[in-house]
């Protein structure tokens, strides 16, 4: 089993990733998710410019064809040198399981894939395949923890030779997280905004990083979780004003269903109610939110949770491979959880 655990990612790209030609890297946060797999497509050495030495496919372009996959990893490069194949899926896939099982058996040599997947639960096949082999390096990617977070913020401000003050630095921490490359950009611009200063204050990081992109993906979340159409339109509406990325609100709703499937799966197995399951696991749960997530537990089942988190998963893919319909595609969604919620509580 090759499990590279978040906090020891950077130690791996710089020892261990060159004895590896297969990657799974996988989790809810999507934007964690991409800039990995690009550090260690950059870590590969292959001409990431060079069209006969890299191949970019979504899963969509395989088409179920796992074939197409493995030839495409055991290719000859036309001019020679190492190939790089590098796959865009949206979560448990058959085909990439079996891409997986067969090449960990027969690893290639001149060659190295990456699979980048959504948020995969802890027994899919896909995941399965990928740690119970010692050739594949299968890579968690989960929201930044204040000791990430710290870190990137110490890693951005640096490289501006900016410093913060103790308190701009806990308010800052409190509005990112959630999604890696969101979290990236917001510091990069306090660092742009900074550039002169002496010291980063909390005025500077309210003036330049506001709340309400934070606030409009909770709504919409929420209204989710609660069934309310109005208000799903309604904070939707938020979301298109304030500019918020639509995969942010995919990404906040993939992240509440996991929990609250993990949730489910405890009340189910211990026969534990709802209520107990908060207490032990709702810390991370904005106290205002609690009632809604403890309703939301009694309207849905492990199943219903477990499809729910396969249709937001199909929701990130088509965001990504039609971004024009980016906006309609999530709303559609959304919006199916949201009459699915309504007709459980009813």
């Amino acid at each position: 089993m090759t499990e590279i655990k978040s906090y020891k990612f950077d130690e791996f790209l710089r020892r261990d990733a060159g004895r590896y030609r297969l990657f799974l890297v996988y989790g809810p946060d999507r934007g964690l998710v991409s800039e990995r797999a690009g550090l260690i497509a950059k870590g590969s050495g292959v001409p990431l410019d060079d069209p006969f030495s890299v191949m970019k496919l979504d899963i969509g372009d395989v088409d179920g064809d796992s074939g197409r996959i493995v030839d495409e990893v055991n290719a000859i490069g036309l001019f020679g040198g190492s190939r790089l194949v590098w796959v865009r899926a949206g979560g448990n896939d058959k085909a990439l399981t079996s891409v997986l099982n067969t090449l960990s058996e027969n690893p290639p040599e001149s060659a190295y894939l990456i699979i980048e997947a959504g948020d995969l639960r802890k027994g899919t096949a896909m995941r399965k395949a990928a740690e119970s082999a010692r050739q594949i390096a299968a890579i968690p990617c989960y929201a930044d923890d204040a000791r990430a977070l710290n870190a990137l913020i110490d890693e951005t401000l640096g490289e501006a030779a900016l410093r913060i003050t103790p308190q701009a630095r806990q308010l800052l921490v409190s509005m990112i997280g959630g999604d890696r490359l969101a979290t990236r950009n917001e510091i990069e611009k306090l660092a742009l905004y900074g550039r002169g200063l002496e010291m980063i204050t909390e005025e500077d990081v309210a003036a330049v990083i506001g709340d309400a992109s934070a606030i409009s993906a909770d709504d919409a979340v929420d209204a989710v979780l609660s069934g309310d159409v109005a208000a799903l339109r309604h904070a939707m509406a938020k979301v298109s004003q304030s500019k918020t990325p639509i995969f942010m609100i995919l990404n906040g709703c993939i992240r509440q269903f996991h929990l609250l499937d993990q949730m489910r799966a405890e009340m189910e197995s211990k026969r534990t109610p709802a209520s107990q399951v908060m207490q032990s696991h709702g810390r991370q749960i904005f106290f205002r939110r609690k009632p809604i997530f403890e309703k939301a537990l009694s309207a849905w089942n492990g199943n219903a949770t477990e499809r729910a988190l396969r249709m937001l998963s199909e929701a990130v893919l088509n965001t990504r491979r039609y971004p024009a319909l980016e906006e309609s595609i999530a709303t559609q969604t959304l919006l199916a959880l949201t009459l699915r919620s309504n007709r459980r509580a009813g």
